[in-house]
């Protein structure tokens, strides 16, 4: 469940940054990142959903996956941080890592 939950996710937002939604080009202005970073996150958490898709059969993409993500939110929690984001800017990111995290020592 948590496995289908990141893929969800993350599958929503890295194809979001890949393809430059509004919104996505406005909070990457706003964390006063170039635009290029954007597309490499979206490609970064991309990756992660496809190893997560894999891991329901090869064990190690799932780990793979759930690391690559939870990195993916510790970096958005510092990026937000970095800013002064308040609470309800920053949570989803903190949740989505919390639960990558969760899921890879579940797993371990």
């Amino acid at each position: 469940m948590l496995q289908g939950l990141l893929i969800f996710m993350f599958l929503i937002a890295g194809f979001g940054k890949v393809i430059g939604s509004k919104m996505h080009r406005e909070a990457f202005n706003h964390c006063k990142l170039p635009q290029w970073c954007r597309v490499i996150t979206g490609v970064v958490e991309l990756i992660g959903v496809v190893f997560l898709i894999v891991g329901f059969w090869q064990y190690n993409f799932l780990i793979a996956g759930a690391l690559l993500l939870g990195v993916v939110g510790i970096g958005g929690t510092i990026t937000h941080i970095r800013v002064k984001d308040g609470f309800k800017d920053t949570f989803l990111i903190v949740l989505l890592g919390i639960i990558a995290f969760l899921l890879l020592f579940i797993k371990l």
